[in-house]
């Protein structure tokens, strides 16, 4: 990164939900922090002017599950590689699962993914930590140790919580410390080894499906221990549309619960993995067109408070198998932006409400300064021309993977500079 500068962002279409703005302004830069919007303060002198004419600036985009694959699984990514994508999509805080090898589950590994974000200066990566020891759903994690090294939630991720009993006392704990769960809600049992939705696409290809019921049942037991411990909770990556509506409705009845979706589901359904293409093996997995436009409906509603890419690089070999025995997820963080503003670009929400979900949102479920382009704030920015068309293509992107059926796509809306704490991490 470069020395901290003066900045001037100029004649950009200034658009930031948490002030309910949305103007035409220069917006000005100075000590890593947003000094002003409009008239440029006084003895102002820019060492550096963006030209952002035609374009949008916003918040810089907080990522709720990106997985960054270091420590343990460097063949796939590594927190230097997939924070240079980060940045490149806009994206200024990575939130990565506890799924490494080691686990999250003490400090030294917190310490270690730190030293290594560093090093890369890019993106901010906020760890979450394991709730339980070795996420094996037994024995409560050092919860306040891992959140004084930095751990900004906890999360059993899509492993068991076999025991009720274990996890109540987890929320509990949690509870008392005022500290934020996320639930990837996933019954294994019902999962049974499966690998696409449930349903008569799944039944014509021979495959084994996934019930929704996998998801539901899970939601709803987190949502009853939810109530009775008082936990603040958000449910990340929910794909059916009854398991948001149960979290709405809780929402309604006053509890502190919140809820994400990856933007795929909201873009793609079960009847995609037709071809057996690997790169629509996902976890979990693409729902039925009802329940995509249930997702939809729930977004336009508040009842989805943001939009993620759970972004997962794999090796090549991850994805060569037959379908069934391939490894899920892929790969999101260049496309996030662009494959959100096709919600725009349908005519389903407003490029501000798109940015609420993808930064405004984020900030607010994280307990984070970040997420608003006010005063004072760390200049934490994306700018981008929301009508450039453009593909990612293998040989472009920055992640180490290249598994997404969004590649050789045209998008459009593209990223031109990413700031973070003032300075420019990226540019087109």
């Amino acid at each position: 990164m470069s020395q901290l500068m003066n900045i001037q962002i100029k004649g950009g279409r200034v658009i930031d939900p948490a002030q309910s703005l949305d103007k035409v302004s220069d917006l000005y830069i100075s000590q890593g922090k947003i000094i002003a919007l409009g008239d440029a303060p006084e003895g102002f002198e820019a060492d550096q002017t963006i030209d952002a004419s035609g374009k949008v600036v916003s918040p810089g985009l907080i990522d709720l599950c990106g997985h960054l694959r270091e420590p343990g699984y460097t063949h796939k990514g590594n927190i230097a590689s997939e924070t240079e994508a980060a940045v490149a999509g806009g994206i200024t805080s990575v939130v990565t699962p506890p799924t490494t090898k080691p686990i999250v589950d003490n400090p030294a590994v917190v310490e270690l993914i730190k030293d290594r974000a560093e090093r890369a200066n890019l993106a901010k990566v906020l760890p979450m930590g394991a709730l339980t020891k070795g996420l094996q759903g037994e024995q409560l994690a050092p919860l306040h140790a891992l959140a004084s090294s930095g751990c900004v939630a906890f999360t059993n991720g899509r492993h068991a919580n076999a025991s009720s009993l274990a996890l109540t006392r987890c929320l509990e704990y949690a509870a008392t410390h005022d500290l934020l769960v996320i639930f990837q809600p996933q019954d294994e049992s019902l999962t049974n080894k499966g690998c696409m939705h449930d349903d008569t696409t799944c039944t014509r290809l021979g495959l084994n499906g996934i019930p929704e019921s996998a998801e539901t049942i899970e939601v709803s037991r987190n949502l009853l221990l939810v109530e009775q411990t008082g936990v603040r909770a958000h449910f990340g990556q929910l794909s059916a549309e009854r398991s948001v509506r149960m979290v709405m409705d809780a929402r309604e009845r006053g509890l502190p619960v919140t809820a994400d979706v990856a933007i795929q589901h909201f873009l793609l359904t079960d009847e995609n993995v037709n071809g057996f293409d690997s790169n629509f093996h996902l976890i979990p997995p693409l729902r039925s067109q009802l329940d995509r436009a249930g997702l939809r409906q729930a977004l336009l509603a508040e009842g989805i408070q943001a939009i993620c890419s759970d972004h997962q690089p794999h090796d090549r070999a991850a994805k060569e198998a037959p379908f069934a025995s391939t490894e899920p997820g892929i790969i999101g963080f260049e496309t996030l932006l662009p494959l959100s503003l096709l919600l725009v670009n349908q005519g389903l929400m407003e490029i501000s409400q798109i940015i609420d979900k993808l930064a405004t949102q984020p900030a607010k479920i994280l307990g984070l300064e970040s997420g608003s382009l006010e005063v004072g704030r760390a200049a934490d920015i994306c700018i981008f021309d929301p009508e450039e068309k453009w593909s990612l293509t293998a040989e472009t992107t920055r992640s180490e993977g290249s598994n997404t059926p969004f590649m050789n796509f045209e998008l459009k809306g593209r990223v031109s500079h990413t700031l973070i704490d003032g300075q420019l991490v990226y540019q087109l």
